[in-house]
This record gives structure tokens, sequence and C-alpha cells, in this order.
């Protein structure tokens, strides 16, 4: 084997791990359908696809398939299937889906809960990131997660119709939480290795299908129990002639996180780890005014805002199950953009209803309103429901209000489903955003098998 000169993989095979002959690269049930679609194996023009009940007895019904992908439709909804794709003597490894539809408009990517494909990384879909590339399409990446698990594979799709379709594009190991961003045309991935790993940056001149090897920023630890980095995929702002981006220092097993802030001069080669700045980690502190009474694990998972007198701040998720109250609060931090290695301090505790996942706040010029869409939560389905999106609006960052339930299934029973972790941006008159959704036979609310883009038309009617 040779060795490695780049983070991406189109697919990343693990030594000795079955990945088959033929990679399924893409899945995307629907109500009484499975679409799939997969990698072109030299010298094949036709491929069969195989599919039958799963766990079933049954002989395996085929379609003959030219091209790489294949929509089977007639489907019974609501039920586990099994399938491979063979070409001669090649095949693919046995994947599973679920059919039945789901919330949003076009699914990016699938995962069954008991699908072993990416069983070196996890068994579900996570953090997703989106973005518009300059040359028009759209980007969609999300990890591969599972508590204890390795959890070191990102996988990047595009769409050329924004968002109707979608298709493969490569994926990337190791590397978890990964944001997208463009900065200066370029296209950038921001992320750690791995669940409190090596905090990681690298660099696409050619729409995601090659990344060089990334750049090491801060070393973790890559460790359950040890305290290392700890992040999420939420924007990366530039504000005072710098780039930011914010991440947390610590682990569950220990006790929390600490609020820091990575930044680079704007115009800096960003791969180049010299030109990166962190301040250092903020712990939780319960004695800060206004903090909930109770056994609160701190804050994570924060989100850079500029208020409405310019002054940047870190909007913080709030930890408060078994506290009082338990939800509807989040910290804010204040931010010193003209030095970078400066503390953030404690600012305030304000009412915000989607405190028990993370949310991104941003700002809309036209209206002059601070959006976001969060997992709303109310007596239904606290303290850490996530089965009702809601779309909040503020006049001043500080003060939110309810404007549009854009799912609500408060009747369902929130262990099972979730809309959570949403990546969104505004394009002219519509808000598009990216779901990790736990829907149709998910492990659980928090273990997403669905990444699913959707768009909000003429929103500010709503406002």
């Amino acid at each position: 084997m040779k060795g490695v000169t780049s983070w991406s993989f189109a697919p990343y095979r693990p030594p000795m791990f079955d990945v088959g002959d033929i990679y399924i690269c893409r899945l995307y049930p629907g109500a009484g359908k499975i679409g799939m679609d997969w990698l072109p194996l030299d010298g094949a023009d036709a491929y069969t696809v195989h599919l039958r009940l799963r766990d079933s007895d049954d002989e395996w019904s085929v379609r003959e398939v030219q091209g790489t992908s294949c929509v089977w439709d007639g489907l019974a909804d609501m039920t586990d299937y099994e399938f491979y794709v063979s070409a001669g003597e090649k095949k693919s490894r046995v994947r599973l889906a679920r059919t039945g539809d789901v919330p949003g408009d076009y699914v990016v990517n699938y995962l069954h809960p008991e699908d072993e494909v990416y069983s070196f990384s996890g068994h579900s879909l996570c953090s997703p990131s989106f973005v518009r590339h300059p040359d028009g399409y759209l980007l969609a990446s999300m990890d591969v997660f599972a508590s204890r698990h390795p959890q070191c594979l990102e996988l990047i799709f595009r769409s050329d119709d924004d968002g109707a379709t979608w298709k493969y594009v490569s994926e990337l190991y190791p590397c978890f939480w990964g944001k997208m961003f463009i900065h200066r045309g370029d296209l950038y991935m921001l992320a750690v290795s791995t669940e409190y790993g090596d905090l990681l940056i690298g660099k696409s001149t050619d729409g995601g299908k090659t990344f060089g090897v990334p750049t090491v920023l801060l070393r973790g630890t890559s460790g359950f129990e040890q305290k290392g980095v700890h992040k999420n995929p939420q924007p990366v702002i530039e504000y005072g002639g710098r780039i930011w981006n914010t991440l947390e220092w610590g682990s569950w097993a220990s006790g929390g996180h600490a609020a820091m802030l990575a930044s680079a001069p704007a115009d800096a080669d960003l791969l180049d780890a010299g030109s990166w700045l962190f301040s250092p980690p903020v712990p939780y502190d319960p004695a800060w005014q206004g903090t909930v009474e109770g056994p609160s694990r701190g804050c994570i998972e924060g989100c850079l805002t500029a208020a409405p007198d310019g002054q940047l701040y870190n909007v913080m998720r709030y930890q408060t199950d078994k506290c009082t109250p338990e939800y509807g609060r989040v910290i804010v931090m204040k931010v010193f953009p003209d030095e970078p290695e400066r503390p953030q301090e404690f600012e305030r505790v304000i009412d915000f209803p989607g405190n028990h996942s993370k949310f991104v706040i941003l700002h809309d010029e036209v209206s002059g309103l601070y959006l976001s869409l969060v997992s709303y939560l109310t007596e239904e389905n606290a303290p850490r429901g996530r089965n009702r999106l809601a779309l909040i609006a503020s006049d001043d960052l500080w003060r939110w209000r309810h404007v549009y339930d854009v799912y609500n299934y408060l009747h369902m029973d929130p262990a099972e489903i979730g809309f959570q972790y949403i990546d969104l941006m505004i394009e002219g008159d519509d808000l598009l955003f990216l779901s990790r959704t736990a829907w149709n036979g998910a492990r659980n609310y928090h273990d997403a098998n669905f990444s699913v883009f959707s768009r909000i038309r003429n929103f500010r009617d709503l406002l």
C-alpha cells in the first residue's frame, strides 16, 4: 500500500474490512420505495439489483439496471428490506433500508441503524453542514456517529439543482463534527479527527472531490474519558479582519466543557497552523447571575453573533435537564475581537426555547431580525424533546419569539423522533436548511437515520 497523501477518499476502505466489490454510496428511501446510488465498477456496462424483505427466506427479486442508480418502487410501506448490487461475479455489501415518507423536501442520505457498512465509525448520521459553492451548486456533509465508537468518517454530497437531487462526492477520514465553509472562493472543512480528537482544517479546490492532508490546528486527546476538543458545525464568520469559529475543551465524562474560540487573519494562509490563535478555555460557573438551580453540566456548541451595537457574542447551548428551570435558557459570552487570545467573559443568561440542541443564529439584513430554527421545547416535550422544529426570531438578539412551526409532532413519542442540529442559510426570499432527522425506525431521537434538505419559501411573509 502507498502512503496516504489525501484526506479524501471515494470511498474510504479500511484494511481487512468488507466494503464489497461495488460501493453503494447513497440511499434515499421514501413512501413505498428505496432509492440507491453506487459507484461505477470498471468494465461494467449493466448491473443487477437484488432485493427482498429483511431476514426472510424469500427468493431475491431482481432488476436489471443501466447506469449506477435505481429507485425500486411498489414496495410495502414502513417495511425493512435488504438488497445488494451485482455485476457479473462482483457484489456490493448487503444494505438495509426502511420504506416510508419522511418530513422535509429531499433526502440527502439515509443510514439504517443496523446497517454495518460504516461500523468502523458509527451507525447514524450526525452533524449536518452545507454551503453554496461559488460555482453554483450545493454541498452537504454529515458524519457517521455512534456512542463510544471511533466516529471518524464524514460523507459529502452535491446538488446541481438547488437540492432537488443529490449525488455522492467523497468522504473524509479521519473527520468528525465537520463544518464546510467558503473563504476567498475556496472550500474548506474545519473538523476534528474524532470525538475529543485533534482540530483539523483542510482545503479543496475541486468542489470537495479531493482534500489534501489536513493541517492539525490543535491537539486533542481522542479519548471518551479525557478532556479534548469538542465542536459542532457552526458558521465560520469573518469579523474585524479575522475569521472565527467556536469550540470547547472538555468531555461529558470529565464533567463538562469550557468555551473557546479559534481565529485567524482573514487574508492568512488558513492551512498554516501558525496563522491561528485560540482563546483560553472558560469553564461554566454556576455562580454567574441568572443561571439555573441544579446540577447543570454547563455549555456547549456556541454560535457567534454580532448584536445590533456591533459587539460580538457567543450564544451557547445550555444543559439544564434536571435543573430548575429544565429548559428555555441559554448563556451568552462576550468576545473581544481585538484580543483573540483573551478569554471570553460571561455576559448574561437569556430566555431561548431551544437550548437542549445545537442551533444556528443568522441575521437577516432585509428584515433586520435574528433568526434560528430550533428543536422547540414546551411542557409537552421537555426537557429534551426534538419532535417540534420551529422558526424563532428576535429584534435585538436578547428577546425571542415563536414565528412558525416547520414540523410539529408533539403527538408522537419524543424518544423516537427528532429534527435537530439544523444548519441553515438565507438565499434571497428563502430559508434553506439541512436537518439531522430521526424518523421511521431510528435507533432513538438522538441517533438520526436521515439527512434531509428543505426550503422555506418566502420566509419573510411568516415574520
